[in-house]
């Protein structure tokens, strides 16, 4: 018996928080021991924030550009945070093929684990990882000379509308790994999804400056929501009505998604 079914086994009562609580301390215990996976994904970040944000700093001075006010660095870093949230959260259906390979999935299906509890848990570990990286960034652009009048308060939301956005594509990709089973499906739609969907929005240049049709793709874009809530919430005085509209928007896309994904399992189930 492994150790996750022996814990499942002297758990009264079982419950969707117990389940999810248990197999997120088995996907931490393996971050713990592989620690190079987070920091590896904050190298793409880094050499965006510190070099795009010294390369182009000069485009706030364009015609049009108004979001650009405390320098291109601060503009940038929400940006930033949303795509390496994006980015890291499409490859998480990997874990679920993992599983898969090594027998692990079928066995926690005839566990009691709920499979509510099986998505909260790989979703929860997304929104973990996603929690380090954010700050990480933040940290970085503070060093290097981004100031963000929002304060404490707009960093935290910042980095709640990465948890969210994380949330809605860490559901996508468990779903697409769980109907596939296959790693280069998985890659392939991840890579459709995530470039189009990170230059369809606000993420590195104000939509002002871009043609009008990407404004009005990006208004259904949730990478827009969430660049756009943290963006607001960093400034002095911060767009509220504008922060909370986002959050709301990310929230519910985060809900259908969790669960359109768990539904996922009954195909898995079919074509086992």
């Amino acid at each position: 018996m492994s150790t996750v079914q022996r814990e499942f086994a002297g758990t009264r009562p079982l419950t969707v928080i117990t389940h999810s609580a248990l197999l997120s301390g088995r996907l931490l215990r393996t971050l713990r021991r592989m620690p190079t996976f987070l920091v590896v994904g904050l190298v793409q970040p880094v050499i965006w924030l510190l070099l795009f944000g010294q390369l182009f700093r000069s485009v706030v001075n364009l015609p049009g550009f108004t979001l650009g006010s405390g320098g291109f660095l601060q503009f940038l870093t929400p940006g930033v945070v949303m795509m390496t949230a994006l980015f890291a959260s499409a490859w998480a259906g990997t874990t679920y093929l993992q599983d898969i390979d090594r027998g692990v999935m079928d066995r926690l299906l005839t566990s009691p684990a709920g499979r509510g509890a099986m998505m909260c848990a790989t979703m929860a570990y997304q929104a973990i990882q996603t929690v380090i990286q954010s700050l990480v960034i933040v940290v970085i652009a503070l060093i290097a000379g981004a100031r963000f009048p929002g304060g404490v308060v707009g960093i935290g939301v910042t980095v709640l509308a990465a948890v969210l956005l994380a949330l809605i594509f860490s559901a996508l990709s468990n779903a697409v790994a769980l109907l596939t089973r296959q790693q280069a499906t998985l890659i392939a739609i991840s890579q459709f999804t995530t470039l189009p969907l990170m230059f369809l929005s606000s993420a590195v240049m104000d939509l002002r400056v871009a043609p009008s049709w990407v404004g009005r793709v990006a208004a259904y874009n949730p990478v827009e929501w969430a660049v756009v809530a943290a963006r607001r919430a960093m400034l002095a005085p911060a767009d509220w009505s504008t922060v909370w509209a986002r959050l709301g928007l990310l929230a519910v896309a985060a809900l259908v998604m969790g669960f359109l994904a768990t539904r996922a399992f009954r195909a898995y189930r079919k074509s086992a």
